[in-house]
């Protein structure tokens, strides 16, 4: 009987409270392999607090269980739901038949450089929920700096400076996205919670997915259910990243399906993640990911709110 395979877990303690360089330089290589493999890690010791996650989580409940035409004020139409709120049945996977079986809110960059104003809106707030604001920031702000570590471990595993993304990312177009998949009450129903997708972003922080569904594709074509221990914080490559190190670090296609029976009754709840370069970062192959027997993929360059408007297009959200 074949061994199940898993997804690593780290802690990235190692890499910012090491016992020894040895050991941070240790951590980084296991960082990288794990995502050449997989595109999927598991980070513990992040340092989060488990009651801003809890209290974020509260919030954000509090709104999904206001009246649909109360959640819709907040939907804004032609925004590519860049902000606000997305009502159910509109995104859908890319080459998917069914849109997901989701509804979520975006909440962007707060203080934002005012040359990336006509491209990065304001954030707006449900009047409803007095509490989601303050939460949501706080959360959106503790994943932006643990994304920033996670970047930096891989900058050191692909030969670049420690520091390569920091500039690169600080005014970056990212996405705080609290989602609810609602309770499924019809059985063969065609449409999945969220249909097999790579994510656009550089990488993906996803805190406290409150129910099993999550599964990532394997090197060898098998779903692989991937639910994290609490105090684990789950990231991934996304396809700028990809991009940007020619395939090197993988973006993992993923997905999340409907539990069986009463499973299916509950309700689930997430909230990723997704961090993203400043809008007119240049996205171009970095030469020291490009050999003999991994030639440029990408020979033209595009900037990351080119690729972002392009891919959203394709999900139907513009």
């Amino acid at each position: 009987m074949s061994e199940q395979p898993y997804i690593p877990t780290l802690d990235i303690r190692r890499f910012t409270e090491p016992s020894s360089s040895a050991d941070r330089d240790t951590f980084v290589a296991e960082l990288g392999a794990a995502y050449r493999e997989w595109g999927f890690a598991g980070i513990r010791g992040h340092g989060i607090p488990q009651d801003l996650i809890d209290g974020a989580y509260d919030a954000f409940l509090k709104f999904f269980a206001l009246p649909e035409a109360t959640k819709k004020q907040y939907h804004i139409p032609g925004g590519g739901g860049a902000r606000g709120y997305t009502p159910f049945g509109i995104e859908t996977a890319k080459d998917s038949k069914h849109f997901d079986l989701k509804e979520f809110w975006h909440v962007g960059r707060e203080v934002r450089d005012e040359k990336y104003a006509d491209v990065m809106a304001q954030n707006v707030w449900p009047a409803e929920a007095p509490e989601f604001r303050e939460r949501a920031l706080a959360l959106y702000g503790a994943l932006d700096a643990l994304g920033a570590r996670v970047l930096s471990a891989l900058a050191l595993n692909l030969g670049l400076d420690e520091q390569y993304f920091a500039d690169k990312t600080n005014n970056g177009n990212s996405i705080l996205r609290p989602i609810h998949y609602p309770p499924i009450t019809a059985d063969d129903v065609p449409n999945v919670r969220a249909g097999a997708h790579e994510d656009i972003n550089l990488i993906t922080l996803l805190v406290g997915a409150s129910a099993e569904g999550l599964q990532v594709l394997s090197r060898k074509g098998e779903w692989v259910p991937y639910t994290a221990a609490a105090d684990t914080i789950v990231v991934n490559i996304g396809d700028m990243l990809q991009r940007l190190t020619n395939h090197v670090l993988p973006s993992t296609t993923h997905r999340v399906v409907n539990p069986p029976g009463e499973k299916a009754r509950q309700p689930r709840y997430s909230t990723p993640f997704f961090l993203h370069p400043n809008p007119d970062f240049v996205i171009d192959v970095l030469p020291n990911c490009v050999t003999a027997e991994n030639p440029s993929r990408y020979p033209e360059s595009i900037t990351a709110q080119g690729y972002l408007e392009e891919r959203l297009r394709e999900i139907k959200l513009m």
